[in-house]
């Protein structure tokens, strides 16, 4: 059961008030009476059904009084339940806003532009899901815990800028921090999705410990390497220039990222544009969705016309009765 407007109910307080007064006028004798002390035998006689139910007929009005007040505060009861399908997931987004990740082989802007942008869109997906945002450098930083407000999730990943964090890439920090927002919700249910562009060179964990820890749980990895051979915006010496590179993701670099992958039962993908990018994360959507059932209300019963009938039907049997059977002379 549930009430529209619960703070209605503060107006039970008058009818309590009303039956405080009433047992405590019958507990005291009136101010002008007269007695009769030599009459013991009517001490002892026992009143009528009638007197008594009469005594008591108060009662009544005052339960009529309370019946009213909570049908004003809208009560209602839940029709029938129909189940229903829903696909949910827990997931923790790790990006690597490293230095390297200013690389501008990723049109338009460099790799962290464009990852950001895909990642938002892929956020913006996820409707009844729990995501979360963890960005790494030379260490990790909890941008976001898991939540299901995917517009406050969306704007903290627009915030996020190369220089946020000590410069380096802690793969294995990163995994370590996400999997400590996973770690008490039921096995099986949450992944990771890692985006980076280089090897772990900072951190006092490993990717390989980390994704032994995730295995452990039941955390399942996903593991993205951005790389190309493009160019590189750099500072030398105070002045910016535009510089050919190799490829940043190096073959052991891609045999860490696999491992990770292997080892906890996700997928490695290497992303050497924004279409593929966006292609892997759309290929991870349904993947790491999973449909669970649950039993949703969609019909509330009010209970406001029952409850006034009976109210008004008490208050109008007690008025009824004091006038014919709990009649009195004056």
């Amino acid at each position: 059961m549930r009430f529209v407007d619960p703070w209605l109910l503060l107006l039970l307080l008058a009818p309590a008030w009303l039956g405080w007064r009433w047992w405590r006028s019958r507990r005291q004798l009136p101010p002008h009476r007269i007695s009769f002390p030599a009459l013991r035998l009517a001490a002892v006689a026992r009143p009528s059904t009638r007197a008594r139910l009469a005594a008591w007929s108060r009662m009544v009005t005052l339960v009529g009084l309370a019946i009213l007040v909570a049908a004003l505060a809208r009560p209602q009861i839940p029709g029938d339940s129909e189940p229903t399908r829903v696909r949910s997931r827990n997931l923790i987004l790790a990006l690597d806003i490293s230095s390297s990740m200013k690389a501008t082989d990723f049109q338009p802007g460099n790799r962290l532009a464009v990852a950001r942008q895909v990642l938002r869109d892929f956020i913006k997906r996820r409707q009844g899901d729990l995501v979360g945002l963890v960005i790494f450098s030379g260490r990790a930083f909890l941008q976001a815990p898991l939540t299901n407000d995917l517009n406050v999730l969306d704007r903290l990943a627009a915030q996020v800028d190369i220089g946020d964090l000590p410069d380096g890439t802690a793969i294995g920090n990163a995994l370590m921090l996400c999997l400590d927002q996973l770690k008490n919700l039921p096995k099986n249910s949450s992944a990771i999705i890692l985006l980076t562009d280089g090897a772990n060179n900072a951190g006092d964990i490993s990717p390989e410990q980390a994704a032994e820890a995730a295995r452990a749980v039941g955390v399942r990895i996903h593991t993205i390497g951005l790389s190309s051979a493009d160019t590189f915006s750099a500072a030398l010496n105070g002045v910016w220039s535009v510089r050919n590179i190799n490829a940043r993701l190096s073959g052991s670099d891609e045999a860490v990222l696999k491992d990770i992958a292997t080892r906890t039962g996700g997928q490695f993908y290497k992303a050497t544009d924004p279409n593929v990018l966006s292609a892997v994360l759309k290929e991870i959507d349904p993947m790491e969705r999973i449909e669970v059932k649950v039993s949703e209300t969609r019909e509330w019963h009010d209970l406001f016309p029952t409850l006034v009938g009976v109210g008004l039907a008490l208050l109008l049997a007690e008025m009824l009765l004091r006038v014919t059977w709990f009649r009195t002379a004056p």
